[in-house]
């Protein structure tokens, strides 16, 4: 084998990877618009046995469900560092293992070598999926990249019974992080075979039915979804939103600055489309084979599933990165130009996602400020203004999560959902204010714009609630018996008065 260029070398490899987790090293946490919320559930499950106010407002059975990733990965490390360090390196790692698990696919896609196309996939470990907070699908989706791996080289060296032996257990580590993580594997595993089996001369119908039954060793998981460990409530509950599909693509590294963004995606396209038909370029094929049966997938699949949202949204960036490792000149001499204008856009786009996650960090310590003004133990109804049309992610949806693993309060922007999670609360009267997403206001120039925030002060339950937060409006007529205790930046909370002004202990 010849002298490995600078792209190719381990050292590149490895400051790929350190680069990854760049962005995150600031922020005490990740400033990602679900994980607040997150936080406050791996709290209740760390600390809810010695904390009599956890126990008056929830309860947390463990049982064996496909979303359980990051939650098994920050419990062990509670006790040693606390829940916000434990979930801050937790999340950290993700997308180091993100960057890892494309440099290792594309090597096995390339007869060892790193694609010098491979650095401009590297800044969707930062795809929209993980802006949103979707953390035990992103490490489910990272480690399913880091299988892929692992899976086209046991192919290559023609190991396929210790194959067989290993992704058993492999399979249900992907489904227990995340049951879409464990689909999306799937899907690459078999389009990866299908295309092997093809370049062997094997027709068409032989080969999709010998990738298939290969491919059959990674449905262990369908044995704890039958016995009650599926996402969701039992039924599919699947859902399309078919001109969101082109929403997806603009948005893979949708972020602060739209025109940047949008324009860092069109880079992309551009690359993607060039690998395809450029006669300068080629792709490997097992990974480009992987790509398409994703994309097919991405195309027919619902916008809700299981109970969960967004399901085609989470595909979008791996399947686009599985295509562009694969992408190589035909020329050697242009391999150097290739990698050099690909890592001078993923240094363009770390440099930029780390200032913005300074700010965003910042931006959600200030709105949750106030919970230092909440008793401990305190009922708080959120209320969280939302819009429709805003490139930027919210990134306050649930920001009430620092109050909740702060303060050990209760909070209607917990997700509570069935089979997705193991949280529950203990307050039936809270009524629709219960749960996610009965924090969220939106403007009312959403499709989706419930009756608002007037309604939800009017009507909230009393006996339940103690305290409201509300962030991003500025409420001029408010019911008289909420008294303001505190405000910071977009945050505004508000005792409610009792008869006689008696507070909950």
């Amino acid at each position: 084998m010849s002298e490995r260029r600078w792209w190719e070398t381990r050292w590149f490899a490895l400051a790929a990877v350190l680069l990854g987790a760049l962005p995150l090293l600031w922020p005490a946490v990740p400033p990602l618009v679900d994980l607040p919320g997150h936080l406050g559930r791996y709290h209740v499950a760390a600390s809810l046995a010695t904390s009599p106010e956890l126990q008056r407002h929830w309860t947390y059975q463990w049982r064996w469900i496909g979303n359980l990733g990051v939650d098994l990965a920050v419990l062990p490390l509670v006790p040693l560092l606390g829940v916000e360090l434990a979930t801050k390196l937790v999340v950290l790692a993700i997308p180091a293992l993100t960057i890892a698990g494309l440099i290792l696919v594309s090597r096995e896609g390339g007869g060892g070598r790193l694609a010098p196309a491979a650095p401009f996939a590297f800044p969707l470990a930062y795809g929209f999926p993980f802006q949103f907070g979707f953390v035990n699908f992103a490490l489910s989706a990272a480690l399913a990249l880091l299988a892929l791996a692992l899976w086209m080289r046991l192919a290559r060296d023609g190991r396929l019974r210790l194959r067989a032996l290993l992704f058993v257990p492999i399979a249900l580590l992907l489904w227990t992080a995340h049951c879409f993580g464990w689909a999306m594997f799937g899907l690459f595993a078999f389009g990866s075979e299908l295309a092997t089996l093809r370049a062997a001369g094997v027709i068409w119908t032989r080969a999709i039915l010998r990738a298939g039954l290969r491919c059959l060793l990674l449905t262990g998981p369908v044995i704890p979804m039958l016995a009650g460990g599926a996402s969701g409530d039992g039924h599919l509950n699947a859902s399309w939103e078919w001109r969101a599909k082109i929403g997806w693509l603009a948005s893979l590294l949708r972020e602060q600055w739209p025109t940047y963004d949008f324009l860092a995606v069109l880079v992309l396209a551009l690359l993607c489309w060039a690998g395809l038909r450029s006669a300068l370029l080629r792709v490997d094929r097992p990974l480009a084979w992987a790509a398409a049966v994703g994309a097919l997938a991405w195309l027919l699949l619902p916008y809700r599933l299981l109970g969960g949202a967004y399901v085609d949204m989470r595909m979008a960036p791996y399947v686009v990165a599985l295509l562009i490792v694969a992408i190589r000149p035909r020329a050697a001499r242009h391999g150097a130009a290739l990698a050099t204008a690909a890592t001078a856009f993923f240094l363009l786009r770390v440099t930029t996602t780390t200032w913005v996650f300074v700010g965003a960090a910042a931006a959600q310590e200030q709105a949750a400020a106030v919970e230092t003004a909440l008793p401990r133990g305190a009922a708080v109804l959120v209320a969280v203004r939302t819009s429709c049309i805003e490139w930027s992610a919210q990134r306050l949806a649930h920001v009430a999560g620092f109050a909740l693993a702060r303060r050990d309060v209760f909070d209607n922007s917990e997700w509570t959902l069935a089979g997705q999670q193991l949280l529950r609360d203990r307050h039936p009267h809270a009524g629709v204010y219960r749960a996610d997403p009965s924090q969220l206001i939106y403007d009312p120039s959403c499709a989706l714009s419930p009756a608002g925030l007037p309604r939800m002060l009017r009507d909230f339950d009393r006996g339940t609630f103690d305290h409201v937060w509300i962030l991003g409006f500025r409420p001029t007529h408010l019911p008289a018996d909420l008294i303001e205790v505190a405000r910071s930046g977009p945050s505004i909370l508000y005792r409610v008065r009792r008869p006689a002004d008696k507070r909950l202990p």
